[in-house]
């Protein structure tokens, strides 16, 4: 969205927005990278895609409109969109040494789209729900094991467990729940 300045001739130009690429990517870089790595399972790959989230961000930079989405959510949905591409990309390849990759993570034979959509609604926690959803649920420990870990009380953890899972499920059906959000 461009911001509109009105000269003093009366006559109307329209500035882009400025849109300070360094200062977004200190502040949103990191949780993009682990976005993009949870969705590829490939470092580099999601360092260039976290790179092209950037890159596509500066280039559509007048198209951001804070009105309609936070910075953040702008950013969120370009990656989505370029994790997206590099997933079609890495499909249309093939998988070279996939026998390896399958040891390692048994998960990927599910569909990557699903998968994007389910690293996508974790990543919208916050991260406290986020911690007991990935802790409980798919590293397989205790609701007691991680209340000895964090210092937080088993009823807590259920509790933020149970609006984890809500809020992912809505996600996942398309329709939100504000619970767990950050």
């Amino acid at each position: 969205m461009a911001a509109v300045v009105e000269m003093r001739a009366g006559s109307v130009m329209e500035q882009p927005i400025d849109f300070d690429t360094s200062r977004a990517f200190d502040d949103h870089g990191s949780v993009l990278l682990g976005f993009a790595v949870n969705a590829l399972r490939d470092r580099a790959l999601a360092e260039d895609c976290v790179q092209e989230t950037f890159l596509r961000a500066w280039r559509s930079r007048d198209r951001f409109d804070p009105h309609r989405a936070s910075e953040r959510t702008w950013l969120f949905a370009i990656a989505r969109n370029v994790v997206a591409d590099a997933l079609r990309a890495r499909a249309r390849l093939g998988r070279i040494g996939s026998d390896a990759l399958l040891e390692q993570h048994p998960s990927t034979d599910r569909d990557p789209l699903e998968r994007l959509r389910i690293v996508e609604g974790l990543s919208r926690l916050s991260d406290a729900h986020r911690e007991v959803v990935v802790a409980v649920h798919l590293d397989g420990r205790s609701y007691q094991e991680l209340a000895d870990a964090t210092g937080t009380p088993v009823a807590t953890l259920r509790t933020r467990a149970f609006h984890a899972l809500r809020a992912l499920r809505g996600h996942l059906e398309g329709s939100e729940h504000p619970d767990a959000q950050s």
